[in-house]
Order: structure tokens, then C-alpha cells, then sequence
């Protein structure tokens, strides 16, 4: 029987693995730990079927490390000390790798902390969720944060060819992707859905047609819509449940939204995982358009935390009907992302000279907080000032959106700034 196609493609080694050149490429900070011989313990962050798990059997092949390997979602407190004591035998340090750590209690995760602090593993932990909120403070200051990203386009074409290549081989019958814009679409940047998806179609297509076997559009929609599963919260349909939940909030459908929120009661999904994402939501796609909008989502977060199913439903489904009718603006998110962009294009621009703190004299004397206008001090509470390095002076990242609230909060802007900023 073959292996499944994910796992008979999976890289062995760096130069073969796909995506994350920011944390793998020659030069880039991971990969220099790991040919230092040196690695952190780490957790590993990103969204599913990026290579988290393929990245840790990499790390270990390559440092020549014992490496042992849990899943959150079937071990506990025994297990990792088994583990722990197996590798206080070994003549040198183990990896210890924990798949989806998030799903760890705060006791599973405190019985780690003895073993990562002594050396006795590098912990290795792999998680879709973000760590702040799902790994304890004592351990993950033990740990350094890499953050994995979905693959670019050119990693599936190239993840594709292999994939076709070895479908070839397997039904000894050529196969040939005539489309393969469905297959990307499905994929989502996760590689793990397009091998499943790869494999899935040319398996079916083998029992229909003879000899060479085209995959189109239609025929990958068609196959792969018949074969979606029921929701399944640690599987791939999670994530696109969850993300049809969001788009039904963003387009202002309550219905659509509580269905999906349905859909994931139902599944047994965990309730603070989809009250984090109304949270996110809140501040990104509603913002100052209804400010209350984020008070909500935050207090829906705290009550989800406390109280749990099956009464969290009603919060929930209280917060996401809020949210779906609030009026919407994602002026918020687009103006921090104007932002970064331009830090990333001008680097660390100099403050200006005015805006500095001078806690000291000699400060004073050169300037520091020289000509700084206090605004409580004027009428109006303002000062007509210069708040932006003196190279993008007037760029303009705030744009209000097209609602009452933020239509007020225009008027204001244009009231104090006039024409510099053409609000």
C-alpha cells in the first residue's frame, strides 16, 4: 500500500524544503542556529501545513539529536515525563517536538519547564494558534518565536510538479495538469491540502478515464466538493469554516455568520478559539466605525473564558449578530499596514529634534525638545506641529472611512490640519 502522497514527498533537508526563506534561506537567523550546532528551544507558529513538522525532523536529522515526538491532542503530564526520563539517559541533549503545544493544559505545559531550563531537551513546540495567548509566560521566555509563513505561489507550482510526478509514477499513467488555478485556490498555501487534494483527484480520475489523466478546474471543483468531510475542529475544513465565518461578519450577513458559528458549536470547536477571532475582527474590519464594537468582543472573550459550553453559545452568538450589523471600516488595520510599509522602505527614519525626551542638560543644549509645543496649552487643546520625520512630512496613513462615525472624525482632522493632510 503506498504511503500518502504528503508524507512521500515530505523534504529531508533544508536545501529541499519548501517556503521560509526569511527563517531557512542561506544566511537567514534559523539556519545559521541550526549549522552552528547551537538551536534554542522554539516554538514554531504558522498557519497548517506550512512544514512545522517537517521543519523539527529537519532540525534533528541534521544536529544528529534523539528526537522524540508528541501530539497535544492525545498526550498528557505522563507522557512527557516518560519522555523526559528516557532523555536524561541519552549522552547528549534530545528534541523533544510537541504538535499543536496549544492544546497543552497550563499543567502539561508546566511539566515541560524543568526539562527545557536544564538542557535535558530542546523543545521543539508546533502551533497554528498565537503563542502569546496559548503558551505559558515561564515557558515561552525559555523559547524563541519563528514565525512560518503560507507558501508563495512558486513553492506550489514547484510542490505541484513533484506531486504530479510522483501520481505518474504511482498509476503508471501520465498525468498532466491542464489547470491548476482550483488547486491553488484550495490549497490556501498550505501544501499538506494540495498533496491531499493532488491525490484525492488523480486516485478518482484513475477509476473513471484511461489512460493519461488531465486535471482541470471543473474536475478538481467536482471531486473535491464530493469528498468534503463534516466539520472536523483539528482538521483542514476548520480552517475554512472559520474563515467563511469571518466573511459573513465582514459582509454584514448575520445569518450566513451564525450558521458557521453553528457549524462550529457543533463540531465541538473550542469557544475562546472563535471568540479570539471576533476580537480580531472587532478592531480589523469594524474599528472606529462603532469603537463599542471591540468593548463587545473583548468582554465576549472573558465571559467565553470563564464560562465554557454549552452556555458560551449565547455570548457568542450575541457578539458575532453585533458585529455582523455594526457599520464596518478597516481604516484601523489599512493605516498601521501603510505604516509598516514605510518603515520598511525608509528603515529608522531620525526623530525629529522637537519630539525627543531630554532628561538631561547636555540634552537640552543640543536640542532635544527644543521648539516642542505642549497642545494643553492652546485652545483647543492643539498645536499645529510636525509629528513625522522630515522626510515623509504630510504622508497621510489614516484615511477615515465612509461612515458616521469616521465621517465626524474627518471633519475634526480637517478642522485642526486644514489642507496638510487632505482630510
Amino acid at each position: 500500500m503506498s504511503k500518502p502522497l504528503a508524507e512521500e514527498l515530505r523534504p529531508k533537508s533544508l536545501d529541499d524544503y519548501l517556503g521560509q526563506q526569511h527563517l531557512i534561506g542561506k544566511g537567514a537567523i534559523l539556519r545559521n542556529a541550526i549549522e552552528s550546532g547551537n538551536i534554542p528551544s522554539m516554538i514554531l507558529w504558522g498557519p497548517p501545513g506550512v512544514g512545522k513538522t517537517t521543519l523539527a525532523n529537519i532540525i534533528a536529522e541534521r544536529m544528529d539529536m534523539s528526537f522524540f515526538a508528541l501530539s497535544a491532542v492525545n498526550s498528557g503530564v505522563k507522557d512527557v515525563r516518560d519522555v523526559i526520563n528516557r532523555a536524561k539517559m541519552l549522552p547528549n541533549q534530545a528534541i523533544l517536538f510537541i504538535d499543536e503545544i496549544h492544546r497543552f493544559s497550563k499543567s502539561q505545559q508546566d511539566s515541560l519547564l524543568g526539562a527545557v531550563e536544564q538542557g535535558i531537551v530542546r523543545l521543539i513546540g508546533a502551533t497554528t494558534e498565537n503563542p502569546s495567548f496559548e503558551v505559558i509566560s515561564p515557558l515561552l521566555s525559555r523559547c524563541q518565536v519563528y514565525i512560518l509563513k503560507g507558501l508563495e505561489e512558486a513553492d506550489l507550482k514547484k510542490l505541484l510538479k513533484s506531486a504530479v510526478i510522483a501520481m505518474s509514477e504511482r498509476f503508471g499513467r501520465k498525468v498532466e495538469v491542464k489547470e491548476q488555478e482550483a488547486i491553488f485556490r484550495i490549497s490556501g498555501g498550505d501544501a499538506r491540502k494540495l498533496l491531499n487534494a493532488v491525490e484525492l483527484v488523480v486516485t478518482t480520475l484513475s477509476t473513471r478515464v484511461k489512460g493519461k489523466i488531465v486535471l482541470t478546474n471543473d474536475k478538481v471543483l467536482g471531486i473535491i466538493q464530493q469528498n468534503l468531510a463534516m466539520y472536523d475542529k483539528g482538521g483542514e475544513l476548520h480552517y475554512d469554516i472559520i474563515s467563511a465565518f469571518i466573511k459573513s461578519i465582514r459582509g454584514s450577513d448575520p445569518n450566513g455568520a451564525v450558521y458557521w458559528l453553528a457549524r462550529m458549536i457543533e463540531g465541538g470547536e473550542d469557544p475562546k478559539f472563535i471568540a479570539r477571532r471576533l476580537l480580531i475582527l472587532a478592531s480589523e474590519d469594524i474599528g472606529n466605525a462603532n469603537p463599542n464594537a471591540l468593548l463587545l468582543a473583548n468582554t465576549c472573550f472573558d465571559s467565553v473564558a470563564k464560562i465554557g459550553w454549552p452556555e458560551s453559545r449565547i455570548v457568542l452568538s450575541q457578539t458575532t449578530i453585533y458585529l455582523a450589523t455594526s457599520p464596518k471600516s478597516n481604516a484601523s488595520y489599512m493605516a498601521i499596514k501603510a505604516a509598516q510599509k514605510q518603515v520598511q522602505e525608509d528603515g529608522n527614519l531620525p526623530v525629529p529634534l522637537h519630539l525627543r525626551n531630554a532628561p538631561t542638560k547636555l540634552m537640552k543644549k543640543i536640542g532635544y525638545g527644543k521648539d516642542y509645543q505642549y497642545a494643553h496649552g492652546y485652545e483647543g487643546n492643539f498645536v499645529n506641529l510636525e509629528f513625522l520625520p522630515e522626510k515623509i512630512l504630510g504622508v497621510k496613513f489614516y484615511e477615515p472611512g465612509n461612515n458616521t462615525k469616521e465621517n465626524q472624525l474627518r471633519d475634526w482632522l480637517k478642522s485642526r490640519w486644514k489642507d496638510k493632510y487632505d482630510y
